[in-house]
C-alpha cells in the first residue's frame, strides 16, 4: 500500500514533487481497476469453488460472476504483474527523507503504528467482513454464525491487501538498519553512475530482478504464495519487491529532484520509448505463457524461460514507463487526482472490502461485464474515499480532544 506516510510529499511544491503524488493517484486507482474487474475476467473458473476446499481460490478472487470479457483479462494481468513493484518503489523514495527529517526512533515508531496497526485491524476485522461475502456465494447456510464457525476453522489467516502492510514494515526496518549501518557506502562512484543514469539503472535492476525471479520461478507460479498465518507474501515476487524499494530508497538518497526523477532528465525525454518497451515487453510474456497454458507444460524449457525473462523486462520497463509519463504530463495539479492522493492510505484500507461487496450485490443483475465492471469500479471510488475522508475526520477530532484534555490536565496540575 501507498500511505501518505511512505509517500508525504514534501513541502516543496516542485514538479517532481507534484509528479510524484499525482503518481500516488494514479496508481491507487489502477489498483482500484485490478481489483474491480477481476471478477469478471474470462480466465475465471467456471463455477465458483466451496468455502471451506483447498486451495481457496476464493482469497485471490472471491467473487466469480458469470458475466466475462476477455478485455479484462489482458487489463488485469498487465496490472498484476508490475504495479506492486512501483508502489515498493515509490514507497522507498521518501525512506531516507523521512529518516534525516525525524531520526530513526520517531521514524520506526510512527512506521509500527501507521503500518502495523492497520494491519491488525485490515486483517482480523476488515478481511473476515470481507469474504464473507465469498462465503454467502457458495454457502448452504448464509448466516453471519454459521460463516463465523468456518471462519474460525480455516487453516489459513486470510489477509487480502493488508498483506502488503506487513511487508512494508519489514522493509521498512531493514532499510533503517542498512541505512544507518552503510549510508556512506553510497558515496560509491560506480554506484553512483548507476543510479544517475536511467539506462544503466535499468540494465543492472534487469539482471539482478532475473537473477532473483528466475530460480524461483522454475518453482512457484507467479501468483503462489507462502508464509505463515497471516504474514504470507507471493513467493517469486517477494524478492523482486525488496529489489524495486531498495532502488527507490537509493534514488532517494542521491535527492528526489536528481537523475532518475529529473524532470529535464533522460527517462522523460525517451518516454515514448519506455512506453513502447513495456508494451513490446508484455507481448514477450503474454506470448508464451499464452502457449504454455495452451500446452500444459509444467517442466522448464525454451518457452518458460522466454516468458520470465519477459516478466522481468516488463515489470521494469512499466515502472519506468509509469514515472516518465508522469514526470513528462504530471507537473501540475489535478483536481480529481489531488482528492485521491490526499487520501491514498485510507482507499487502499478500504476499498477491497467495498469492491467484493458490489461484485456480490451485482451478481443476480443482468448487466454485461464491462458494465458491472465500470459500476464496481465507480462505487468503490467513491465509497472507499467517503470512508477515508470520515475516517480522517475522525482520527483529527480525536487528536484535537486528546491535545485539549492534555493542556487541561496540564494546566490543572
Amino acid at each position: 500500500m501507498i500511505s501518505q506516510g511512505s509517500l508525504a510529499n514534501p513541502q516543496g511544491t516542485s514538479k517532481t514533487s507534484l509528479a510524484l503524488k499525482n503518481l500516488r493517484g494514479v496508481v491507487i486507482i489502477l489498483i482500484l481497476v485490478f481489483h474491480s474487474f477481476s471478477a469478471y475476467i474470462v480466465s475465471q473458473p467456471a463455477s465458483p469453488e466451496r468455502f471451506d476446499d483447498p486451495p481457496y481460490t476464493w482469497t485471490a478472487f472471491p467473487i466469480i460472476d458469470s458475466e466475462r470479457w476477455i478485455g479484462f483479462d489482458l487489463l488485469c494481468a498487465f496490472l498484476f504483474l508490475y504495479l506492486m513493484q512501483l508502489m515498493v518503489f515509490l514507497s522507498g523514495l521518501f525512506v531516507w527523507p523521512s529518516l534525516l527529517r525525524r531520526g530513526w526512533r520517531n521514524f520506526l515508531g510512527r512506521r509500527v503504528f501507521r503500518l502495523g496497526v492497520p494491519f491488525v485491524v485490515g486483517t482480523y476485522l476488515l478481511m473476515p467482513i470481507t469474504f464473507y461475502a465469498a462465503y454467502r456465494v457458495t454457502a448452504v447456510d448464509p448466516a453471519w454464525s454459521a460463516f463465523w464457525s468456518h471462519w474460525t476453522a480455516l487453516p489459513i489467516s486470510p489477509t487480502g491487501p493488508m498483506w502488503f502492510l506487513w511487508f512494508l514494515l519489514a522493509l521498512d526496518i531493514a532499510a533503517v538498519g542498512l541505512l544507518l549501518r552503510s549510508k556512506a557506502h553510497f558515496s560509491n562512484s560506480i554506484l553512483t553512475k548507476i543510479i544517475l543514469d536511467p539506462i544503466r539503472l535499468f540494465m543492472a535492476l534487469m539482471c539482478v530482478s532475473a537473477m532473483l525471479y528466475l530460480p524461483l520461478a522454475a518453482i512457484y507460479s507467479p501468483w503462489q504464495w507462502i508464509g505463515y498465518g497471516p504474514f504470507e507474501i507471493q513467493a517469486t515476487f517477494a524478492p523482486q519487491y525488496a529489489l524495486y524499494f531498495a532502488v527507490g530508497v537509493a534514488v532517494g538518497v542521491y535527492g528526489l529532484e536528481r537523475a532518475l526523477l529529473n524532470v529535464n532528465g533522460m527517462l522523460v525525454e525517451w518516454w515514448h520509448y519506455w512506453v513502447f518497451g513495456s508494451i513490446a515487453a508484455f507481448v514477450l510474456w503474454i506470448g508464451p505463457t499464452a502457449l504454455i497454458v495452451r500446452s500444459g507444460a509444467t517442466s522448464v524449457g525454451p518457452l518458460q524461460v522466454a516468458a520470465h525473462l519477459g516478466l522481468v523486462i516488463f515489470v521494469g520497463a512499466a515502472c519506468f514507463a509509469m514515472i516518465a509519463v508522469l514526470l513528462r504530463y504530471g507537473t501540475v495539479r489535478w483536481p480529481i487526482i489531488d482528492q485521491v492522493s490526499d487520501n491514498a492510505y485510507g482507499i487502499y484500507f478500504f476499498h477491497y472490502t467495498v469492491a467484493v461487496w458490489l461484485q456480490y450485490a451485482l451478481l443476480g443483475i443482468a448487466l454485461p461485464a464491462i458494465a458491472k465492471g465500470l459500476v464496481v469500479l465507480t462505487g468503490t471510488l467513491l465509497l472507499s474515499l467517503a470512508a477515508s475522508i470520515l475516517t480522517n475526520r475522525i482520527i483529527a477530532t480525536a487528536r484535537l480532544r486528546l491535545s485539549k484534555l492534555r493542556c487541561y490536565v496540564f494546566l490543572t496540575f
